[in-house]
This record gives C-alpha cells, structure tokens and sequence, in this order.
C-alpha cells in the first residue's frame, strides 16, 4: 500500500505575511478592515503576495459560480482554504489575525481570476511503502 501526503502550503510563508501578522499581534488594529488605509503596508505585501492591492482585488468581477470563500467565517475559511491546499491558520494552528486582508486576493490568484502568487516549488514527495518497511523491520528482528 502506498501513502501519500498532501502538503499543504501556507499563507504565512508567502513574503511579509508572517512580519503583518506580528504586527496584528501588538497592535490589533491592523487586522480590522475598516482601517487598513492606516496601514500601507498591507497594500505593499497584497501586492509583493498576490500580485494586486487589495482595492484592485474588490474591483475584480468575480465568475458567476464565486462560492465567497473570502465573505465565511474564519473558522470555515480555514477549512475551504485547506480543501484547495492552503494552511491560513498560525502557528498555534489558528486562522491568521489578517486572515480577512488576504482571503480575497489569495482565493483570487490561487483560482487563476486574478493576480498570482509566488513561483513555490512543491518539495519531494516520498511515497511510503509502510507495508515493505514493515516487512523489513520483522526480518530483521527476527535475526535477532
């Protein structure tokens, strides 16, 4: 039987997420949308991110079948982001505190709609023959 898992990747990884996040930390105003035009930073790393501004992300014209990944709550956001690959929780595995920043241009780019991310070369995958090794290891103790 052979064993594959699936990497997820991982929002905080992508340029200056993880640095906006302590951020958010010490001061919690940064997550709150309503006044990210306080803070241009967010823009710069939406755009070194994803490749657009979080205003040009709101203009996009989203398809006619859009699911509002970015609109869910963020505990559901968490687990559509993971059904399509991405980790967008912290390192104490919680949604990321501008979690609401980033879910739009993420879902946008990941998709293919608008903007993109950064090239992430995926890293081997060693498929896990569990059974073979086990067999192994019975051999060996037997030797024993």
């Amino acid at each position: 039987m052979v064993v594959m898992t699936r990497t997820l990747r991982r929002l905080i990884d992508l340029p200056g997420i993880d640095d906006l996040e302590m951020k958010a930390l010490m001061k919690p105003a940064h997550a709150d949308p309503d006044r990210r035009d306080e803070f241009p930073e967010i823009d710069e790393t939406a755009r070194q991110a994803f490749g657009l501004s979080l205003d040009e992300a709101e203009a996009v014209a989203l398809p006619s079948d859009w699911d509002d990944i970015h609109r869910l709550d963020p505990m559901d956001q968490v687990d559509a982001f993971e059904a399509e690959g991405w980790d967008v929780r912290d390192n104490r595995r919680k949604p990321l505190r501008m979690l609401t920043h980033w879910a739009l241009p993420l879902a946008l780019a990941m998709r293919g709609v608008a903007g993109e991310l950064p090239f992430h070369a995926e890293p081997d995958q060693k498929d896990t023959d569990w059974g073979s090794r086990l067999a192994a290891e019975a051999t060996r103790f037997r030797k024993r």
